[in-house]
C-alpha cells in the first residue's frame, strides 16, 4: 500500500471542508476521485501536498505515519500535483519551467549548466514515449504541451504518486488521448495516479477503483468495473435529476446582430450571426477555431473590425466597460485569470462590475452591496459560510457562480458565455443550464460555447458552426445529431 489516509479532517472556521475521511491508494493504481463542487478533494489535494497543515487524522506514506510539513516536503516524499490551472512561468522556456523547484545542474559549483539540465530532461522524455518543445517560452505552447511538460517536472523527482486535477479541462478529444496514453504508461511502469475528474467518461476509462466525496465526508469507494454512470452519479448528489432543455422557437426581435467581425491578430477571420431574444444560441467548433477569439472580438477586450448592432443601433469602438453599460457581459473561460480576483472576497468581487450602482457622493454603501450579495449567493445556491469569504477558498464551482453572480447584476441583455461550465460537477452544470434558460426566458440572448457537443446540443436552440477562424452555417437543434455538427465542422 502506498498511501492510507485515516480519520482526515480539516476545518475553516467552523464548517469542516474535510470529516473524517479515510482511504487507500496502491502501488500502480489509477484511484478516480469524484465529487461535486466543495465537497472536499480540493482540500484533500492540499493536504497531501502540504499546503494545508494537518491537524485532525493520519497519513501512512510507504507504511509510515508522516506529517507532512510543506509542499516541498510532499514532493521529496514523491507526490507531486498538475493542477487544471498550469503553473508555468511564461517567459521560461520549457527546460527552465521543468526545473522549477529543482537543483540546477551546475559546472564548477557555480555556474548553470544549460546542457546538462536539457540532456536530463531529454533523457525522462525519451523515458516517457512523448514529444514536446523545450525551447519556446510557455505562452507559446498549447495547453496540451504545458501539461507534458507539468508531468516531465513531476517525473524528474522520482515521483511516486501523480495527482491529476482535471487535466483534460482545456483539451481537446484528441489531446485528451494523448494524455491518456501517457497516463496509461505512467501506471504501467508503476506510478500510481490520483485522478479528480468531473467527467464520467474518463473515470470509466481510466481509473480502477473510484471514491465519491460529498459534502467533505466519503460516502464510498467501489471498484470501477462494478458500478456505472448512474451509480455514481447517485453516490456524489443522491437527489440528482439531469437538464435537458426543450427547444424553443418562439423569439422575440434581434438583440445582437454580428456582421464581418475580423480580429486584428487573425484569429478570427469572419464572424457573421444574429441571436433573438430569448434564444441560445450554441457554437461549436474543433480546437482553434476561433470561438473563444470570436467572443472577445464581440466583447471588446480583443481588437476588431466589423460591424455589430445591438438592439438596432450600430456599437462602435466596443471595450469591456461599453460592453458592460451597453447589457453585453462576458463569462470568460479563464476564471481566475480573467473573471475574479481571487485575493477578494465574494462580496468584492460579486459587486465589481456594476461598483456605479452602489455610489454615492463618493461613498459605497457597503449595505446594499451586502445586500445583493446574499441575495445572488441564495439564488445561485453558492456554498460559503459569508459573503466576505474569500474567493480563493470556494471551490471551483462556486467561484464559478460567482461570476454568474457578478453578471447577473449588470442586468444582461446578451450573455456570452465561453465553456461556462468547464470543470464544475454534474449538479453545478445542471444549475448553470438551468439559470441560462431562465435567462433566455426572461428575454435575455445568449451565446454558449462549449467543448462538448453534447452539452451544446442538449443547451442551444440552434447550434453555429465555427472552423479555422470563419463562422459557417447555422444548424437548427430539432433532432440535430452530433454527427451532423462534426461533418460540418470537418467540411471546412
Amino acid at each position: 500500500m502506498l498511501l492510507r489516509i485515516e480519520n482526515l479532517s480539516k476545518k475553516f472556521g467552523k464548517i469542516y471542508a474535510l470529516n473524517n475521511i479515510s482511504m487507500d491508494i496502491e502501488e500502480g493504481e489509477i484511484h478516480g476521485l469524484v465529487g461535486e463542487n466543495g465537497a472536499g478533494k480540493s482540500t484533500l489535494i492540499k493536504m497531501l501536498t502540504g499546503v494545508y497543515s494537518i491537524e485532525e487524522g493520519d497519513i501512512i506514506w510507504n507504511s509510515h505515519n508522516t506529517k507532512i510539513e510543506s509542499p516541498h516536503h510532499s514532493q521529496t516524499l514523491g507526490i507531486n500535483v498538475i493542477h487544471q490551472d498550469r503553473h508555468l512561468i511564461p517567459s521560461f522556456s520549457g527546460v527552465e519551467n521543468i526545473f522549477l523547484g529543482i537543483e540546477y545542474e551546475k559546472k564548477m559549483k557555480y555556474i548553470i549548466d544549460y546542457k546538462k539540465m536539457r540532456t536530463r530532461v531529454k533523457e525522462v522524455i525519451a523515458e516517457l514515449g512523448i514529444d514536446v518543445p523545450l525551447d519556446i517560452h510557455a505562452s507559446k505552447l498549447t495547453p496540451p504541451q504545458a501539461t507534458l511538460i507539468e508531468i516531465v517536472r513531476a517525473m524528474m523527482t522520482q515521483c511516486k504518486l501523480l495527482i491529476l486535477d482535471e487535466p483534460t479541462a482545456s483539451l481537446t478529444d484528441k489531446e485528451t488521448e494523448i494524455l491518456f496514453r501517457l497516463i496509461k504508461k505512467l501506471k504501467k511502469a508503476g506510478t500510481s495516479i490520483l485522478y479528480v475528474t468531473h467527467r464520467m467518461d474518463e473515470i470509466f476509462e481510466l481509473t480502477d477503483r473510484v471514491t465519491v466525496f460529498r459534502n467533505g465526508e466519503k460516502i464510498d469507494t467501489v471498484m470501477t468495473n462494478q458500478t456505472n454512470k448512474d451509480g455514481l452519479v447517485t453516490l456524489m448528489s443522491g437527489d440528482f435529476v439531469s437538464f435537458k432543455k426543450n427547444q424553443n422557437t418562439n423569439f422575440g426581435e434581434e438583440v445582437i446582430v454580428v456582421n464581418g467581425i475580423k480580429s486584428n491578430d487573425g484569429k478570427v477571420i469572419s464572424g457573421d450571426f444574429s441571436v433573438k431574444k430569448g434564444e441560445i444560441l450554441g457554437i461549436f467548433g474543433l480546437g482553434g477555431s476561433g470561438r473563444t477569439e470570436l467572443l472577445e472580438s464581440i466583447y471588446g477586450s480583443r481588437k476588431a473590425e466589423g460591424s455589430i448592432m445591438l438592439n438596432g443601433k450600430e456599437y462602435k469602438k466596443r471595450s469591456p466597460r461599453l460592453s458592460l453599460m451597453n447589457g453585453v457581459v462576458l463569462i470568460s473561460e479563464d476564471r481566475r485569470g480573467k473573471a475574479l480576483i481571487t485575493s477578494l472576497t465574494v462580496k468584492e468581487n460579486t459587486v465589481l462590475a456594476t461598483l456605479d450602482k452602489y455610489a454615492a457622493f463618493g461613498f459605497l454603501s457597503k449595505k446594499k452591496e451586502l445586500l445583493d450579495t446574499n441575495s445572488m449567493i441564495k439564488k445561485l445556491s453558492i456554498k460559503t459560510y459569508g459573503a466576505n469569504q474569500r474567493i480563493s477558498e470556494l471551490s471551483g464551482g462556486n467561484q464559478q457562480k460567482v461570476v454568474f453572480a457578478k453578471a447577473l447584476l449588470s442586468k444582461p441583455k446578451v450573455i456570452l458565455c465561453d465553456e461556462p461550465t468547464q470543470a464544475v460537477d454534474i449538479k453545478t452544470r445542471n444549475e448553470i443550464h438551468r439559470l441560462l434558460k431562465n435567462m433566455a426566458d426572461e428575454g435575455t440572448a445568449v451565446v454558449f460555447v462549449s467543448s462538448d457537443l453534447k452539452e451544446v446540443l442538449d443547451i442551444a436552440d440552434n447550434v453555429l458552426v465555427m472552423a479555422n477562424g470563419s463562422t459557417r452555417e447555422k444548424l437548427n437543434n430539432k433532432s440535430l445529431s452530433a454527427e451532423a455538427v462534426l461533418a460540418s465542422c470537418y467540411n471546412y
